[in-house]
């Protein structure tokens, strides 16, 4: 298995979809349905970034954008 990668955009922007989600979720809006929405899509945000993060680390790619 290779070293662990250094973070790249896709993994900040990443971070900052699902904090600025639930921002916007707990600031702005009372609606359980709306939470529960954002955080499925937190949830799925987050699937997305542990396989490329994962498929990064052990496949030892620098760069998985292009």
């Amino acid at each position: 298995m290779a070293s662990i990668p250094a973070f790249d955009r896709i993994d900040y922007a990443a971070g900052l979809v699902a904090v600025t989600l639930l921002a916007v979720a707990y600031g702005f809006t009372a609606d359980l349905v709306v939470r529960y929405a954002v955080w499925l899509v937190v949830f799925t945000v987050w699937m997305a970034w542990f396989v490329y993060y994962g498929t990064k680390w052990m496949y030892d790619v620098d760069d998985l954008t292009g």
